[in-house]
């Protein structure tokens, strides 16, 4: 068995992170479908509730999310071409938008606290902090996973010559954007 080249096409980042990935997907799938299912049978509770979101906040952190995303996979190419500290910074902007998201979801969840909505208002904010809860966990591990990888592509450790770390935590990072892309229209938009 011979080890591939750079140039064949792979697939990004560890298996094993791969298999966490479609696992959690098929997770925030059924909670979507149980979101669904529960809003068709409660419109108006479901309209109400959305009323009282923040979208100018969601959009800010929807942009933030990609944002971070666009950072990771320019960390990932500086990488690929030994700038090691040109990946460092785009990891730490990715970092950044990633804390950004974490402060205005946090002044979100506060704000509804204050009004006495938490999730034994409604199913409407069961599903809330459920779905955006759980996001925001996994924005939490992602960022702890990429300031490991910031630390570790200071030092030199990711080039041309091994990139595998660095683009399976790019891997985790973008299925957390793809959760918020989906999570969003259908939590803070669509009625």
């Amino acid at each position: 068995m011979t080890a591939s080249s750079p140039d064949e096409p792979r697939l990004a980042g560890d298996l094993a992170i791969w298999l966490v990935i479609l696992a959690e997907l098929l997770t925030f799938a059924l909670l979507f479908l149980a979101y669904a299912f529960t809003r068709a049978g409660q419109v108006a509770v479901f309209n109400a509730g959305q009323g009282t979101l923040n979208l100018h906040a969601g959009v800010i952190n929807t942009v933030l999310l990609i944002t971070g995303s666009w950072c990771v996979a320019r960390a990932v190419h500086a990488a690929r071409q030994d700038e090691s500290g040109s990946s460092a910074k785009w990891l730490l902007g990715s970092l950044t938008c990633g804390l950004s998201f974490l402060f205005i979801k946090g002044h979100e969840y506060a704000d509804k606290w204050q009004a006495g909505l938490d999730m034994s208002t409604n199913d409407f904010y069961m599903f809330y902090y459920m779905l955006t809860g759980f996001h925001f966990l996994h924005v939490v591990a992602a960022m702890g996973w990429l300031a490991f990888l910031w630390f570790r592509t200071r030092q030199g450790t990711y080039g041309r010559h091994d990139c595998h770390a660095l683009e399976t935590g790019a891997a985790f990072w973008h299925m957390v954007d793809l959760l918020w892309i989906v999570l969003f229209p259908l939590v803070y938009v669509m009625r």
